[in-house]
């Protein structure tokens, strides 16, 4: 017997907010398959308020409820039967955090979840990678956000160590990354990854997607040290504006893709990674399991 749900996952991050809506299609005798039906993405850039002002602003505070007001009237459209919402980074700095999400939550009766740095790490980490991964090897996950990038350790399919750390694209934007943070980085990647002969970085974020896809690299083939290095430094030759006509990035994205690809070099560097694995999966895809493995659970215990 073959049946099929929707499933919604919003992520309100500190550069963009996004809706996916994923297919779960259960089949007797045969594991569970997600498949995206539908991604929308917003770039309100929380970040930009929160890491300087400490505050959400009023303009930032009406997009997001009009935003959510746009989910919701998808979700009914797309007949989704749960969803969940997680705010990250820039919505658990801002001190109106908890105000703006009563406030969406009374005006477009979308409920959110602010989670901490931790369990953002554990649901990115929770993501089913064995579809992605050979799991004889090991592979150092490293998540680019705006406000926070989260790093996982996984040895032969097994999750060793998770951490979020506070340096995204939009923060590094700003210069409100301290040194002594990439240091701790930088001592925390070396620890845990010199005791392994071989390791790979596998990269998720719209950054490292929008690098892949320009690459032009066949999907499962990795982009290299040397690659990235090269197009980072030529993404640095071009002023913002050059980067929006001349290398056809959107504008949300002419600027942040340079932090971005810092964030993932240096993660390679450290580690010793000669290879970067990009499999198109992140902190929605996450929210979607957990959201789909509660609900069994919840099932069993009945």
């Amino acid at each position: 017997m073959l049946t099929i749900k929707k499933y919604a996952a919003i992520d309100i991050g500190s550069n963009a907010v996004r809706l996916l809506i994923a297919n779960i299609i259960e089949e007797e005798g045969k594991p569970t398959k997600f498949k995206k039906s539908s991604l929308v993405r917003v770039p309100i850039r929380l970040g930009a308020d929160v890491f300087l002002e400490q505050r959400i602003s009023e303009n930032n505070i009406k997009r997001m409820i009009d935003t959510m007001h746009a989910f919701k009237l998808l979700m009914k459209s797309h007949n989704v039967e749960k969803y969940k919402a997680c705010a990250t980074s820039a919505m658990r700095e801002a001190k109106n955090g908890p105000e703006v999400v009563k406030s969406i939550q009374d005006k477009s009766d979308i409920n959110i979840d602010i989670i901490e740095g931790d369990e953002e790490a554990a649901i990115i980490a929770a993501t089913d990678l064995n579809a992605y991964i050979n799991p004889n090897k090991t592979y150092l996950y490293v998540d680019v956000g705006g406000g926070s990038t989260e790093f996982t350790v996984i040895d032969h399919g097994k999750t060793e160590i998770s951490r979020s750390f506070k340096i995204g694209t939009v923060r590094l934007l700003n210069d409100m990354v301290k040194r002594e943070t990439w240091n701790e980085l930088e001592n925390w990647i070396k620890t845990h990854t010199t005791k392994y002969d071989k390791i790979d970085l596998i990269g998720s974020g719209g950054n490292i997607n929008k690098i892949f896809k320009i690459s032009g690299k066949a999907v499962g083939k990795p982009l290299t040290f040397f690659y990235l290095t090269s197009y980072y430094n030529i993404l640095q030759s071009y002023s913002y504006e050059e980067r929006i006509t001349e290398l056809d990035l959107n504008q949300d994205r002419a600027d942040v893709i340079i932090p971005a690809a810092r964030i993932y070099l240096s993660a390679m560097k450290w580690s010793g990674a000669k290879d970067l694995y990009v499999p198109k999966i992140g902190l929605s895809d996450g929210i979607i399991k957990s959201l789909y493995y509660e609900t069994v659970s919840s099932k069993k215990l009945v």
